[in-house]
């Protein structure tokens, strides 16, 4: 073939990828003007064509020489491109390049298409029968056409096929960070911190080496969640002094997406890190190979849900969630203006480096606009909105705001719910230090169970714990979560408990008897795909990372085998005389004009009810007493307790003594 001879490429083109390209399309440009001048010579419809290829050709490039790490230059390499190859790309770059060449490519083409064919290329390259023979072999099978770089189109005899770039490849030579449609890129900048232990250990070790070799190799990384799996494997990486290239794919990519990530990968000299995405519960989808790709892929998985196929060598990462001692060290590092509160927040946040490195960035960037230091509350708050997901269907957030003074429970119950929050506090001393628990899946969560009639303070207590741990509490409608369709119950559940884990939030379940409720004979295909969905609540409860609290009123017909798996169960009573005047006192606010004829005591001896029902009446008491213009009044409480009674199907006890009926 005549291209390394016709069509010399400098070695030193420019001073940058695009001037490289520029430098290359010019000579085609030149050769194809020649090309014009010999088959259609004079004057006619063809002059201007070739006078603009001309003057491209002689167009002066930049006088700097290329950077030794080109786009071109890698891909070339990467994929072992032959000249006639590279002068392939360039002739089908040739219209991305200036809209002159596409213009002149359609006065050639034979279906008016601004791109070259398979004709033209071959017009342009050979000078023989046989060359033009080897010509076909390299567009239908050389190098360049298995990667995907250079394509033909489906229409036409051969040809007059047309020469197409792999999507977006032109743009990423030129050094531009542009991608094509079905690549979706993910992530920003890698985070470290905190991974020392993790990437110094045998798994993670042996994959930086695979890294460091260049070998094309599949290094498989699995965690619990595809995000921590996605952002360990962009971390393994980056430690081993690579860029990684973060791409998300559906759990089925097709073999054209697969190629595309693989030649934008080495043009733009990185490592393809890829999440795969596959829906829990839909088994396991087959990793995506890449089996042309030049070095080694790291495919991000939950695990257990790819299988690898293909003839590379795989090494599998897991990727275990962060000990508390390396949290600590991740927030003295990212946080080091509130070190001495590392431990703490090591505690109360879960995340990975990278959620922990952006949140650390919002709480500095809070104080800096206040002239201030961050502390923990600024870092708190930027982890709870960085971490979340997005709640599904079925989910409610609450910001906490109720504190331990608003409740009113006896001694033994608030000793159990403080014992329940050292039990997450205290987690580096007992699991890490003293080895207790040693892998066992859900160690770290803590599961609770809150039982007693409405209105007792359950929900308040879940709440009271929330923000006493600065997370937010995620309540969950049980009756949108449940579904008559078989199979959508795990999904919507498996959803919930994703969203609690990513947005490190309190998870409570309010009439959770409907969901953990007894497992029955199985005597039709209804009964058996409940007791299969009381089994997936089993198994993700008892993994569940944070901690979990279910609420009933009726805990004997909670399922004994969810009463074996939770850490903590507390029965809430109806308030007794004193508990119920501490809750009037709390719910009659103190800058109320309150009559003195209102006695707390009075009305906890008189009116045996709930804190909830107390609440309210003492609101709608307000209420009462702002139409009426007036203080509140023993005859404004009174009042709406009695509708409280009402509502509740209550016999009213009376009034008190000395009142006249209103």
């Amino acid at each position: 073939m005549r291209s390394v001879e016709a069509i010399p490429i400098p070695a030193l083109a420019g001073g940058s990828p695009g001037a490289r390209l520029a430098a290359g399309t010019a000579a085609l440009a030149g050769r194809l003007a020649d090309l014009l001048e010999e088959a259609l010579p004079g004057g006619g419809e063809h002059s201007a064509a070739r006078d603009f290829l001309r003057a491209m050709a002689r167009a002066p490039g930049e006088p700097h020489a290329v950077p030794a790490d080109n786009p071109l230059d890698r891909l070339v390499a990467g994929f072992g491109l032959s000249p006639v190859e590279s002068d392939l790309l360039f002739l089908a770059g040739l219209p991305e390049e200036h809209e002159g060449y596409a213009g002149v490519l359609r006065t050639l083409h034979p279906r008016g298409e601004p791109r070259p064919t398979a004709g033209l290329s071959a017009q342009l390259l050979c000078a023989s029968g046989e060359e033009r023979r080897l010509l076909r072999r390299v567009l239908e099978t050389g190098p360049a056409a298995r990667a995907g770089i250079v394509r033909l189109g489906e229409e036409g005899p051969f040809w007059e096929r047309t020469l197409h770039p792999a999507e977006g490849i032109w743009s990423a030579l030129h050094g531009s960070d542009a991608w094509p449609a079905q690549v979706r890129p993910a992530g920003g900048p890698v985070a470290l911190e905190g991974l020392r232990p993790w990437l110094a250990g045998p798994a993670a070790w042996l994959a930086r080496a695979a890294l460091l070799s260049g070998e094309p190799r599949t290094l498989l990384v699995t965690a619990d969640a595809e995000e921590l799996a996605h952002q360990r494997g962009a971390a393994l990486v980056a430690a081993a002094g690579w860029e990684a290239m973060r791409v998300l794919l559906p759990a089925a990519p097709t073999p054209e997406l697969e190629r595309l990530v693989s030649v934008h990968a080495v043009a733009r000299g990185a490592v393809p890190v890829l999440r795969v995405a596959v829906p829990e519960g839909s088994g396991a989808a087959t990793a995506p190979e890449l089996a042309g790709h030049p070095g080694p892929v790291v495919v991000c998985a939950r695990t257990g849900s790819v299988a690898v196929r293909g003839p590379r060598p795989v090494l599998e990462v897991p990727a275990a969630p962060l000990t508390p001692s390396a949290r600590a060290e991740m927030w003295r590092d990212l946080v080091p203006e509130a070190s001495e509160h590392a431990t703490a927040l090591a505690m109360r946040y879960t995340v990975e480096p990278e959620t922990a490195a952006a949140a650390a960035g919002d709480a500095r960037s809070l104080a800096a606009l206040e002239g201030r230091r961050p502390t923990v509350e600024d870092v708190g708050r930027g982890v709870r909105t960085r971490a979340g997901l997005g709640l599904s269907s079925g989910v409610r957030l609450l910001r906490p705001t109720a504190r331990w003074n608003q409740l009113v429970l006896p001694p033994g119950r608030t000793s159990q719910l403080r014992e329940a929050l050292d039990r997450l506090v205290n987690q580096a001393r007992v699991l890490d230090e003293w080895g207790f628990l040693a892998g066992r899946p859900g160690a770290r969560g803590v599961r609770m169970l809150f039982s007693g009639p409405s209105g007792t303070g359950k929900t308040l207590s879940a709440e009271v714990m929330a923000a006493e741990l600065g997370v937010d509490l995620l309540l969950v409608d049980i009756s949108r979560v449940v579904s008559k369709w078989i199979g959508e119950t795990e999904k919507n559940l498996a959803e919930v408990f994703d969203v609690a884990e990513n947005a490190q939030a309190v998870l409570f379940f309010d009439e959770a008897d409907a969901l953990f409720g007894r497992r029955t004979e199985v005597s039709d295909a209804h009964d058996r795909y409940a007791n299969l969905e009381t089994a997936y609540l089993l198994t993700r409860l008892e993994r569940f990372e944070g901690l979990a609290v279910l609420s009933t009123n009726l805990r004997q017909n909670i399922d004994p085998a969810f009463l074996r798996r939770i850490e903590f169960v507390l029965e809430f009573e109806e308030p007794g005389p004193d508990e119920r005047a501490a809750l009037w006192e709390r719910h009659l606010p103190p800058g109320a004009p309150l009559d003195p004829d209102v006695d707390p005591r009075e009305l906890a001896a008189l009116y045996p009810v709930v804190g909830g029902l107390i609440k309210n009446a003492a609101v709608a008491a307000g209420f009462l007493a702002a139409a009426e213009g007036s203080p509140i009044t023993r005859r404004h409480v009174v009042r709406a307790l009695r509708r409280e009674y009402d509502k509740s199907g209550r016999a009213f006890p009376g009034l008190p003594a000395g009142m006249a009926a209103p």
